[in-house]
């Protein structure tokens, strides 16, 4: 016979104490830790041996994977979903979530399967008004406005669709359990009860959850340890791009990403992603800089810019948009020990083109020798690419998967590509493109400006 019994959980963090303390004893949190009623049944009594099988008697896996009609998505998620998966998608609001899946359910239904979006934040006539608006209506799509978790359950087992949508993970709630909507047992507890439901009924779930204001998943982050995948959809309001990348994947890579377009339309797939961050190639101003990059198994060309200008006070400004700030104050004391170029007294701002966000360290020779174009006021030769990690010591390193970033520069029309030399491997050759190898950062610099 179950029994109920009381807990003080953190709502920052999730852990448990035996009695209520004003702070946090793991998080440090004020005024966090609240009482809450949990539900366990007596142990040993009606409860059968769970038996082990060999595993030449497992039957294999022939479930097939659903397209979710964006091959982008579909190249994040390993292939299409995978029914029995649950998936926890988090971004900033109106970032365009709800939007997406609206659009990747209504093509579900589309094709004749059938799909369920759940609302617990909108009203059905917004979801229409939506849906209308992004060209996303299909007559077999079914929507349902509830924030009952216990009564959603009953919906999926009598419908047993091929695809769920849970708008959001933080304002259901289930009777069973005390706790407001969004709270640590709450969430915790349906995001449970959700991957229970796909696994006993073969449906894919997908949880759309809030973000804090740090940028991370709101909730716990055992939340993260009960699904299967979780995506980051990244954007700024104030370009229409969106990136949607994969955290964590149990059927494919993270090292995927999908780029995205916030049209009148909804979100469309952009086909060419390095024309929408390449600078112009054939007057190229002072402080700019084309890079080679890496989005997981694509290359891309991305500019970079850089300003640098003198400063009176003590203090120099170092602001940085779109890479790593740390990486750039790496960057700008190489140039100044191991290149000459003086930047102790001026104000650095550095900004990836396009609103993306480089974290690989190839990255480094094209912001070097961006902002040795601004301080010196000279732009970078027309059609030039780099590509190479900075050393301390002013060497540049080898960095992977050079043969596609070179393909991808020919394609989009560069001429020449600064790369690093790496003694005893031959520099991958593409036609039409100069591939100019190079030892330090001194070299690249005098290769970059002729």
């Amino acid at each position: 016979m179950a029994r109920r019994t009381t807990a003080f959980i953190c709502q920052e963090c999730g852990a448990a104490s035996p009695k209520w303390m004003g702070r946090c004893p793991d998080c440090g949190t004020w005024g966090s830790v609240i009482e809450e009623l949990r539900t366990t049944s007596a142990a040993g009594k009606g409860r059968s041996t769970p038996q082990p099988l060999a595993l030449a008697e497992v039957p294999d896996d022939s479930s097939h994977r659903l397209g979710t009609g964006y091959p982008e998505l579909d190249r994040v998620l390993g292939g299409g979903m995978v029914p029995g998966s649950v998936i926890l998608i988090g971004g900033d609001p109106g970032v365009g979530k709800s939007t997406l899946l609206l659009q990747v359910v209504a093509g579900l239904s589309r094709e004749g399967r059938k799909a369920l979006y759940v609302t617990a934040e909108e009203s059905l006539k917004q979801i229409k008004a939506r849906a209308q608006r992004v060209g996303s209506t299909s007559d077999g799509l079914m929507v349902l406005a509830e924030t009952d978790f216990s009564g959603i359950k009953d919906v999926v087992t009598s419908v047993k669709p091929a695809a769920l949508v849970l708008d959001s993970v933080q304002t259901l709630y289930h009777p069973e359990f005390s706790g407001s909507s969004g709270s640590i047992g709450q969430v915790r507890q349906i995001a449970t009860e959700a991957s229970a439901l796909a696994k006993e009924q073969d449906v894919s779930v997908w949880l759309i959850g809030h973000v804090t204001k740090e940028g991370s998943l709101a909730g716990p982050r055992a939340l993260e340890h009960l699904v299967d995948t979780v995506l980051y959809f990244e954007g700024e309001n104030s370009y229409s791009h969106r990136i949607l990348r994969a955290v964590k994947n149990r059927y494919g890579s993270t090292n995927e990403i999908a780029l995205l377009e916030m049209t009148e339309q909804g979100l469309v797939e952009v086909s060419d992603p390095s024309r929408h961050f390449l600078p112009p190639l054939e007057r190229p101003a002072p402080g700019s800089a084309s890079v080679m990059v890496m989005e997981g198994t694509r290359p891309l060309l991305v500019e970079v810019q850089a300003l640098a200008s003198s400063t009176a006070f003590p203090n120099p400004r170092r602001t940085v948009s779109g890479s790593d700030l740390s990486r750039v104050l790496l960057i700008l004391a190489v140039l100044d020990r191991r290149a000459g170029i003086p930047t102790a007294s001026m104000d650095v701002f550095v900004n990836v083109a396009g609103g993306l966000r480089l974290t690989e360290p190839a990255t480094d020779l094209g912001i070097a020798v961006a902002l040795a174009s601004s301080i010196r006021e000279i732009p970078v030769r027309p059609k030039t690419g780099f590509c190479g990690e900075l050393g301390l010591s002013g060497e540049i390193r080898m960095v992977p998967h050079m043969a596609g970033r070179l393909r991808e520069a020919a394609r989009m029309g560069l001429t020449r590509a600064i790369v690093p030399l790496v003694p005893g491997k031959k520099t991958p050759q593409v036609k039409g493109l100069e591939t100019i190898p190079v030892k330090t950062l001194e070299d690249a610099l005098n290769a970059a400006f002729g």
